[in-house]
């Protein structure tokens, strides 16, 4: 008998101790790491989806006393009083409020200059190809230096695939992730796809997640 799942929300590790180092990610964390001599104290962090960019966000955010905020809720009247101390701006690529999102960055952007505070963004693309209106903005994030992570490579692939199973407080045998590695995308967003669908196909069939529940899933 197949019970019934509940969406529980899970935690994600985002501790300096618990941030992976690979050829794909570590140039990121080098830049991260040369806070506060960023040039005007400012660095986008850039990567595909999963990527493990708020990780790193929340790595500075750590060392430099930060606030963490979401594109989507920044508005220009604002400003001064997120300007007060560094912050980090998520998926200032693709959440930007509009216009509106547009006018009240620019306006963050000048506030955290003219304080001398430390402003990291995160997305998807580099700033450069940020889909931005404004003339005056674009110019400013064409400036920033990005931070990129790479696609992962396997080695990086695999522990992602640990530390993602680890959040859900689940322990996996490495035979697990063995069979799932050639038998998946290379990429992060598939890794947190494909460790959420076998949380759920274990938790309906009431089987722990190893093998036979993966065979199940992926039609082997």
């Amino acid at each position: 008998m197949r019970q019934t799942t509940i969406d529980l929300p899970h935690l994600e590790a985002r501790g300096r101790g618990d941030f992976m180092i690979s050829p794909a990610n570590a140039r990121a964390l080098g830049l991260i790491d040369l806070w506060p001599a960023w040039p005007d104290r400012r660095l986008a962090v850039i990567g595909p989806e999963g990527a493990g960019k708020s990780h790193l966000a929340s790595i500075w955010a750590e060392d430099a006393g930060a606030r963490i905020i979401d594109a989507a809720s920044l508005r220009a009247e604002e400003a001064p009083d997120l300007a007060e101390g560094p912050l980090v701006v998520e998926d200032a690529d693709r959440r930007l409020p509009g216009a509106e999102g547009e006018r009240a960055l620019f306006h963050l952007w000048n506030a955290c200059a003219s304080a001398g505070r430390g402003l990291l963004l995160t997305g998807r693309l580099a700033p450069s190809d940020w889909p931005v209106a404004l003339p005056d903005l674009a110019s400013r994030l064409s400036s920033l230096i990005p931070a990129v992570v790479e696609q992962p490579d396997e080695a990086l692939l695999s522990a992602v695939l640990v530390k993602l199973f680890a959040d859900r407080q689940i322990a996996v045998r490495p035979a697990l992730v063995q069979y799932l590695l050639p038998r998946m995308e290379r990429s992060f967003a598939a890794a947190h796809r494909i460790v959420g669908q076998l949380d759920a196909e274990a938790l309906s069939a009431g089987q722990e997640v190893d093998i036979p529940v993966a065979r199940r899933l992926l039609g082997e």
